[in-house]
């Protein structure tokens, strides 16, 4: 063996040496401590001073024939009140002599709890990974201290991979860790499964298992916080553990800073010295209230005790500083206590040290059986273990002060006053930022004025000036304003001179207001109105000629004529609004075989499409009839002229050929209303060919009836304005019209006079009505 083995071995011995010496002087100051806190029951349970406990503890253990740590930790675990060790191991093992002895487990998470109050952070997480947390399964564990603002510094940590501790270090405010929200909620939280959008501390490294988030408290404050990770999910631990577990982490917090002061407690005395807290205090131009926590057996904040007042302090209820020094919060302001009040806010201020600030907050006292309330705006604070409470009432005239700042603001007012003898000039800050210049910038005097406008203004404003500070009169104009930034906004100022009893001239008060969104709001409505008048005259003209059209066209009451054994009468009654002209039209021509075309049809819409759409149509069945052919046909090419020659143009159409030797009519419909046949004082509806509406498709086949009139016969064609209602179908109106149809007078001309005068339309459509007698 080398010489540098053998060095190697020596050293590897010395290191092995220590480490076995340094865990034995770890386990020997756990177990002093475990039987120091042991002997510390029992002095508290009588057995005389420190000595004699520890005396008598001694001899109980030789009594017991037990070693002195597991008596030690028996009497501990006794005095714990629960049997939590049961839950983390097998139980209570037998001796040789028939006697139980204390499990390993009691002895490690004793021994923990001894090391916890001795040891640094480090060493504490250490000792709990070891003794405690592992065997219950746990892999890593955090101890984070609460800073200022909710940041944390990672204080302790074990079971973590290599550079994960320095990633998390240091924890910003507001990043949404597990620990943030424990501090935030103040209570613990178990986690079942990490989720995937909460950070943590191993989250990258797979440790996205269970984890328990516990708070780190002591004297009622939230100094840190314990994190314990599982490396799989799991379900929660048992009870008797969770509270273990919680002990544990408010044990942790004796090791994390400034727990030495804050385990110092409250001073039991109310009036507090003059210190630099009270120097602080006395200070601030507010008042202020010091609160001290008051804790009760448990160490939790039961209360506050007004420590100090300042002298600034106001109370709402009048009450003076010094019947105010020295109550509890609770005792001074009862109705603080409610839920989201006062008091909630303190003591989460205290307990994590996350400052609060309130504007505007009810604060409501009781004074002589009667609740006061007053407005203020609130601060709390912690300073060591004190609470800085303080609070700003609004007067009367602070309450007014900020009325006119909102009412500036919304107006976009800004006010101003210049002196006349010094030239000094107020601005309030509204009327900077409507000029666009930063508060430091020199207000601008009213005499340059003209410089910052418009040139074209500069009339205007010279008016204003020469009637304010020469005739001295209240005076108003308005401008357009350049502001430094580029931008023109219009702008009208409004100023009236103060003078003295001699009538001099002192100073000149006023305000601006930013008029510019009015100004461009009526220069669109102005825009729109001509606009909407132009879209009117437009429309108005559309209409008339419309109008003309159609009247030229179809007349309103054409006198009646007869046609090669036909007597025929025609009335047209168009919309009663004028703006909605209608495409009705009718047509009874002679064709060249002498025989007689006899139609009547609706376009679909109002105004000049309408109308012109009815003379195509009108014209077009004109033209084809001249063919010969029969309706059915001449409205299959009447459809092919609307769907493809026409602008979007549908209609309805009932079209027949009557022959006057065989006194025959062959008719045809296009999704029209049925013609309506009288015979001897009976009124019936033809029975209804098939047919679409022209124009809706391409192509399209119709049917064809033919029906043998008589002499005394009397038929009606007319559009759907006869008879449509928006409140009746269609089949209910036309049996409404063959009833009035079927009372016919002789003479054809007033029939349809009577059935237009009981037509029940109420759709503003126009109605177009032949009649036709067979002689």
């Amino acid at each position: 063996m080398s010489e540098c083995e053998k060095r190697l071995d020596a050293l590897a011995a010395t290191v092995a040496r220590l480490r076995q010496e340094l865990a034995e002087s770890q386990e020997a100051a756990e177990t002093r401590a475990l039987v120091g806190i042991a002997t510390g029951i029992l002095v508290e349970r009588g057995h005389g001073g420190p000595t004699e406990a520890a005396h008598h503890l001694e001899e109980l253990a030789e009594a017991a024939g037990l070693p002195l740590p597991e008596l030690a930790a028996d009497i501990v675990n006794g005095a714990a009140g629960d049997e939590v060790a049961a839950a983390f191991s097998r139980p209570s093992t037998s001796s040789d002599d028939g006697g139980q002895h204390t499990s390993p487990a009691v002895l490690r998470l004793r021994s923990a709890e001894a090391g916890a109050l001795t040891e640094d952070p480090q060493s504490v997480v250490d000792t709990l990974i070891e003794q405690v947390l592992a065997p219950l399964g746990a892999s890593a564990v955090a101890l984070w201290t609460v800073t200022s603002g909710g940041a944390l510094a990672l204080a302790g940590h074990a079971g973590f991979p290599r550079g994960e501790a320095s990633r998390w270090r240091y924890v910003p405010p507001g990043v949404g860790v597990p620990a943030q929200r424990v501090v935030a909620e103040r209570h613990p939280q178990w986690f079942g499964q990490m989720p995937a959008e909460v950070p943590g501390i191993g989250k990258r490294h797979g440790s996205d298992g269970a984890r328990a988030v516990l708070p780190a408290e002591l004297a009622g404050r939230i100094l840190g916080v314990l994190e314990v990770c599982w490396p799989h999910p799991r379900p929660p631990l048992p009870a008797p553990v969770g509270r273990q577990l919680n002990a544990l982490a408010d044990l942790c917090a004796h090791t994390l800073p400034d727990s030495q002061a804050t385990a110092a407690g409250p001073a039991e005395d109310p009036v507090v010295p003059e210190n630099a807290l009270m120097d602080l205090a006395d200070g601030l131009l507010d008042p202020v209230l010091v609160l001290r926590p008051l804790l009760d057996e448990h160490d939790h904040v039961v209360d506050f005790a007004i420590a100090y007042v300042n002298e600034r302090f106001a109370d709402p209820a009048g009450r003076p500083r010094s019947m105010i020094t020295g109550l509890r919060l609770l005792e001074a302001y009862p109705l603080a206590a409610r839920e989201g009040g006062l008091y909630e806010h303190v003591l989460r201020v205290h307990a994590t040290g996350e400052p609060f600030r309130a504007e505007r907050t009810a604060l409501t006292t009781l004074a002589d059986d009667r609740s006061i309330t007053g407005i203020a705006t609130v601060g709390i604070g912690r300073y060591g273990d004190a609470v800085l409470l303080s609070w700003r009432l609004e007067n009367e005239a602070a309450r007014l002060a900020a009325l006119l700042e909102h009412v500036q603001r919304l107006g976009r007012i800004g006010g101003f006053q210049q002196d006349v003898i010094s030239g000094e000039i107020l601005w309030d800050s509204q009327l900077f930022s409507l000029f666009g210049r930063p508060p430091t910038a020199a207000p601008v005097p009213l005499e340059r004025l003209a410089e910052h406008a418009h040139p074209d203004d500069s009339v205007a404003i010279g008016r204003f000036l020469r009637t304010l500070l020469h005739h001295r009169h209240s005076a108003s104009t308005a401008f357009r304003l350049r502001r430094t930034d580029g931008a023109m906004r219009h702008m009208r100022v409004v100023a009236e001179p103060v003078a003295d009893p001699a009538g001099r001239l002192l100073a000149v008060r006023g305000a601006y207001q930013d008029f510019s969104t009015q100004h461009w709001t009526e220069v669109a409505l102005a825009a729109t109105r001509d606009k909407l008048a132009d879209t009117e005259q437009q429309a108005e003209e559309r209409n008339r000629l419309a109008l003309q059209l159609q009247r030229a066209i179809m007349p309103s009451s054409p006198a009646p004529v007869d046609i090669t054994g036909l007597h025929v009468a025609v009335r047209y009654r168009p919309a009663e609004e004028g703006h909605l002209v209608g495409g009705d039209w009718y047509d009874a021509v002679v064709l060249p075989g002498k025989k007689v075309l006899l139609a009547v049809g609706d376009v679909a819409g109002h105004g000049i499409e309408a109308a012109t759409g009815m003379v195509v149509l009108r014209n077009a069945l004109r033209g084809l009839a001249a063919t010969g052919c029969g309706p059915a046909q001449l409205l299959g090419w009447l459809n092919s002229v609307a769907h493809h020659l026409t602008e979007h143009v549908t209609a309805t159409v009932v079209c027949g050929i009557y022959d006057p030797v065989t006194q025959t009519l062959r008719w045809a419909r296009a999704g029209h209303p049925p013609p309506v046949l009288i015979r001897d004082g009976e009124a019936t509806a033809l029975p209804l060919p098939g047919g679409i509406l022209l124009g809706a498709v391409a192509e399209a086949r119709y049917e064809e009836h033919r029906i043998d009139l008589s002499s005394g016969d009397r038929l009606m064609m007319y559009t759907d304005g006869l008879i449509e209602r928006r409140d009746t179908s269609v089949e209910k109106s036309l049996e409404q019209l063959l009833a009035i149809a079927g009372a016919a007078p002789p003479e054809l001309g007033e029939h349809l006079d009577l059935l237009l005068t009981h037509a029940r339309s109420d759709t503003d459509d126009d109605t177009c009505l032949i009649g036709i007698d067979v002689n």
